[in-house]
């Protein structure tokens, strides 16, 4: 048998298909499909437990990333932070600073 112009032994081939399907299959047991987003209660507002607020640089108080109870989407919320916690913040850049980075934008 002939790949790229050189000859193969049938063995070989077949260790290199083998090798190559393992590789792509065992990827694909390892995917976790994705989780679903929290949703925000429409019907009580949403409690933040921690407090805390910051000017930002267009000189707007805004409240500091913050977890919540029953890991809800609070209202105003632009991300969900690595540590869990969510960030009001108006700007991509520092959001989730100190919280892990940014996991997932709102």
């Amino acid at each position: 048998m002939r790949i790229f112009g050189y000859r193969v032994k049938k063995t070989l081939y077949a260790g290199i298909i083998s090798t190559l399907f393992y590789a792509f299959s065992s990827t694909a047991l390892a995917f976790q499909p994705p989780q679903p987003k929290p949703t925000a209660s429409r019907h009580q507002p949403v409690a933040l437990l921690d407090g805390g607020s910051y000017t930002n640089v267009d000189g707007k108080r805004i409240h500091s990333p913050s977890h919540t109870a029953g890991n809800q989407v609070p209202s105003g919320a632009s991300a969900k932070c690595g540590d869990g916690s969510y960030s009001f913040s108006t700007h991509h850049r520092g959001t989730c600073s100190h919280h892990g980075g940014v996991d997932q934008w709102l």
